[in-house]
């Protein structure tokens, strides 16, 4: 009898802190988002920009949470080795020059979205449209089923939950539009920095944890899965940070609704800079351990087991009194991850494309909501497709390249050039996509890295709409330069 009645407690004690985590990250939400609608401020602004309120600490949190989602602890620790921590290291870089290049020129334009920016240097809505929509498609057909994916991976594989992933994955994502799909990016972001602090101080504690389990040693392990230097059989071989790297991170943390959105929704530029710094921080000194260490780890206790890597490593160290604690900060992390990217796309569906083309006086309120259900509906279909990745996130990483490097392109010439019809870029962006799809699906020349293929995809796009500007369009592209380029886009 006593072995049953000290399961049954235990079992109590963990339900126990799970809902009650849960229900005290909601509540502070709640009191957070108490502020009333800005004087002067659009339903839109209100809604997708948090009526230019948010101060650095939530610019910081919510774009640390935004990024920091089961995908990257149940992927990057899924590759088991030192050498993802890459990813994060680089994003350092990419957040800088967020702060310093792009997030001025969004101010000075008064953007409520990244294509807006489009708009205005192409004078021409139509680049606009496009791009919100590849956007927009790649958050509901990409990040967001593979956010719930992955949180369903990590309960089932933890807690050995009984449950399909798609049952999982729903119950997230109805937790996660519980927290954030009535109140807006205020909401969102207020969730995100109290589930995202939860989240890293757990994950170092998990990673200490981890560690002793080993009694820090790493003899034993391969030297390939403990190298920052990775040769060309490796995920990120060496030579590759010199090409592609830095414009994925470009592309990620400058141009993309779901990183930017926050940034652009301070008051001023100094406290969007402020927060994207502290970001930066975070990613160079906190993430890189959590994303890694524990699947390396997990190599050494219980070899080569992918995906399932994190989850299994940490039902093995993690106490049985702190398993109900970790459920619930990672069921929000993943909650308001998921809700984040889901904001983002309606905001790209509501401004640029319903407000312009249907009906520009509509209920943002109401299309919120609407739009936000079907886009559930659709993330949640999708997670079937996802359970069958060997590595969901060098999966994630060449799927993204289809939309990445074409975008970036449009924003490179848009910036950098004058003169260009907006036509060439958007026939640039569609020559894009489908040259990546050839290498990706067809034939990769000389059997060049994937990130290789996204700088030459990047390079070749961006010659692609130059030429078509001058040959078709007859437009002479006058090169700005990238200081003068960058005095330009903010007049």
């Amino acid at each position: 009898m006593m072995p049953e009645t000290t399961i049954s407690i235990t079992g109590f004690g963990q339900l126990l802190a799970f809902g009650s985590i849960i229900l005290t990250i909601g509540l502070l939400t709640l009191w957070r988002t108490r502020a009333p609608h800005r004087h002067g401020s659009s339903d839109s602004r209100e809604y997708f920009l948090a009526g230019g309120s948010l101060t650095w600490v939530y610019v910081a949190g919510s774009i640390t949470i935004t990024n920091l989602g089961t995908e990257q602890l149940v992927g990057m620790n899924g590759n088991q080795m030192l050498l993802l921590a890459l990813w994060e290291l680089a994003g350092v870089v990419g957040l800088m020059i967020l702060a310093f290049v792009f997030v001025p020129i969004y101010y000075r334009h008064n953007c409520t979205t990244t294509t807006e920016l489009l708009e205005r240097r192409y004078g021409d809505d139509r680049i606009r449209t496009m791009i919100s929509t590849l956007f927009m498609f790649g958050y509901i057909f990409l990040s967001m089923p593979s956010a719930l994916y992955t949180g369903a991976l990590f309960m089932r594989t933890v807690f050995g939950i009984d449950l399909s992933f798609m049952m999982l994955g729903a119950a997230i994502a109805v937790l996660g539009a519980g927290y954030g799909v009535m109140g807006g990016l205020r909401a969102v972001a207020i969730s995100e920095t109290f589930s995202g602090a939860s989240l890293l101080v757990i994950c170092l504690v998990i990673v200490w944890l981890a560690l002793q389990a080993i009694g820090f040693d790493f003899s034993g392990i391969p030297a390939e899965r403990l190298t920052l230097i990775g040769d060309d059989e490796s995920p990120i071989p060496w030579h590759t940070l010199l090409t592609g790297m830095i414009f994925i991170q470009i592309f990620y943390w400058s141009t993309n609704q779901a990183i930017t959105q926050r940034a652009m929704a301070s008051p001023n530029v100094g406290e969007a800079q402020k927060g994207v710094v502290v970001a930066a921080a975070i990613r160079l000194m906190i993430v890189p351990a959590i994303v890694v260490l524990p699947g390396v780890v997990a190599f050494k206790l219980y070899g080569d087991i992918d995906d399932a890597a994190f989850g299994t490593l940490v039902g093995g160290v993690l106490p049985p009194w702190l398993s109900g604690v970790f459920a619930a900060i990672l069921v929000t992390s993943v909650a308001t991850h998921f809700v984040a990217i889901l904001n983002s796309a309606v905001a790209l569906y509501v401004c640029d494309i319903h407000q312009k083309y249907v009906n520009p006086d509509v209920s943002v309120r109401r299309l919120n909501i609407a739009m936000s259900a079907l886009f559930i509906g659709v993330a949640i279909a999708m997670i079937p497709v996802y359970s069958h990745a060997q590595s969901i996130i060098n999966l994630l990483q060449q799927l993204n390249g289809l939309l990445s490097m074409p975008i970036l392109s449009a924003f490179v010439v848009g910036l950098l050039f004058k003169n260009v019809d907006a036509r060439s870029a958007i026939g640039g962006v569609v020559f894009g996509i489908l040259l990546y799809a050839f290498f990706t699906f067809v034939h990769a020349p000389f059997g060049l890295h994937y990130i290789h293929l996204m700088f030459v995809t990047l390079v070749t796009t961006i010659a692609f709409a130059l030429v078509v500007n001058r040959l078709l369009f007859k437009k002479h592209a006058v090169f700005l330069g990238f200081r003068r380029g960058r005095r330009f886009a903010s007049s």
